[in-house]
């Protein structure tokens, strides 16, 4: 286990940079440091990284449309009745 300098704790303590970044001088890779309990929640069986379903991105989709305000608009509906 690594010990963290004074300097990297007061990083950590920071709400404006969270979560904190390090870089590796040797390879110039960045790090991102999260807490256990946040690893372990992005880690658990439950996370789902496989690919989007096609219903999953039609739902983005028309989330993305009320956002926008395109709800009540009837100009495109001949489109989604030729897909």
């Amino acid at each position: 286990m690594i010990e963290l300098t004074e300097q990297q704790m007061r990083a950590l303590e920071d709400p404006d940079a969270s979560p904190p970044r390090v870089v590796n001088p040797r390879t110039n890779e960045t790090f991102v440091l999260i807490r256990a309990d946040e690893y372990k929640r992005l880690k658990d069986d439950e996370y789902d990284d496989s690919p989007w379903t096609r219903d999953e991105l039609e739902a983005v989709a028309w989330e993305a449309g009320k956002i926008a305000g395109w709800e009540d608009t009837d100009e495109y509906d001949y489109l989604l009745e030729n897909l």
